[in-house]
């Protein structure tokens, strides 16, 4: 049995490999994918915190299971507001393969997915990348981006300067042509592709601000209470999202539909249509697109199968 830290997670997800995992898992069908649980949680601060499991299986090839706590109160500390954790099981026997570090794989995972959504619905000509967002997944969002197509910019804003700037520095590291963005309107209106990572539950990204021809990627929120863009983005986009039932949870989509502003209707693919050609996805250099993503466990048993085969050998073959 593995048992990986998130240097080794880090290490056997190369992104081209985990984006091409993703989508030839999506691609292949024989996936189980049962709806996620979430569970409320009561928070020494007296607030209501998150339990979610995710499993996902291949019968009689291979089972993951990911659990995952949100936990807002650590805002401000030393502590990550989520953590998670993911095992690997053998199909065929059942028995435990593998200990991922849960957040490493989270964070691969969802930038990969981000990444490869935007390369079916942003223009291909797309040049320059807005991150919204300081956290961990910032960076990993735009070192994802930038393994798919070539930016000439990207920009990286967040309410703390300092941490954006931070950020940049990183990934200038990385031999990204990064800065930050003193002003979030300015930059959402010179973005072709603006990707938010936060966890706001206020619209931060206006829909009037956002070009002709861009590709919005939401990822942060994945509960009601939450919202990354407002009304206006929504209604002016062409709607995808990673899966239906998860991303009509979210507040940037669940409030529209509560306010019947868009219905279910509105929502033109899931990314499992996108890569296997279902949906063509973006139809021209002028209209707006938008991903919403609040993750799913398939992606992570995609990424977790690709870290055992490359440090542990193929689980789908007994090893």
């Amino acid at each position: 049995m593995l048992s990986l830290d998130a240097a080794a997670v880090r290490r056997a997800t190369p992104w081209n490999e985990l984006i091409d995992a993703i989508a030839q898992m999506l691609g292949d069908g024989g996936v189980t994918v049962p709806q996620r649980e979430v569970h409320d949680v009561a928070l020494p601060d007296g607030g209501t915190g998150s339990l979610l499991v995710m499993p996902a299986w291949v019968d009689r090839e291979l089972l993951g299971v990911k659990a995952v706590t949100y936990y807002p109160s650590n805002a401000g500390t030393d502590l990550p507001i989520i953590s998670a954790g993911y095992l690997l099981f053998d199909g065929q026997t059942g028995q435990l393969a593998a200990v991922l570090d849960g957040d490493e794989l989270t964070l691969r995972r969802t930038a990969a997915v981000s990444a490869l959504a935007a390369d079916r619905l942003a223009r291909s000509d797309a040049d320059r990348l807005l991150v919204v967002g300081t956290g961990k997944l910032a960076p990993n969002l735009a070192l994802a981006h930038a393994a798919v197509r070539q930016f000439g910019v990207i920009e990286v804003w967040g309410r703390d300067p300092a941490k954006a700037a931070a950020v940049a520095g990183a990934l200038q590291d990385h031999g990204l042509p990064a800065r930050p963005a003193p002003s979030l309107d300015v930059a959402v209106e010179r973005a072709d592709i603006v990707t938010c990572a936060t966890g706001g539950t206020g619209p931060l990204v206006c829909g009037s601000l956002l070009q002709p021809g861009t590709h919005l990627d939401l990822v942060g929120g994945f509960r009601a209470d939450m919202r990354e863009a407002d009304d206006a983005a929504v209604v002016r986009s062409t709607l995808f999202v990673d899966t239906r039932a998860g991303a009509v949870l979210a507040g940037d989509l669940a409030q529209p539909l509560a306010d019947e502003l868009i219905t279910s209707d509105s929502i033109a693919a899931d990314l499992a249509a996108l890569v296997a050609g279902n949906h063509p996805g973006r139809t021209s250099d002028s209209e707006i697109t938008l991903f919403k993503s609040v993750g799913f466990a398939l992606s992570d048993l995609a990424g977790a199968q690709l870290v055992h085969r490359r440090l542990g050998g193929d689980i789908s073959a007994n090893d």
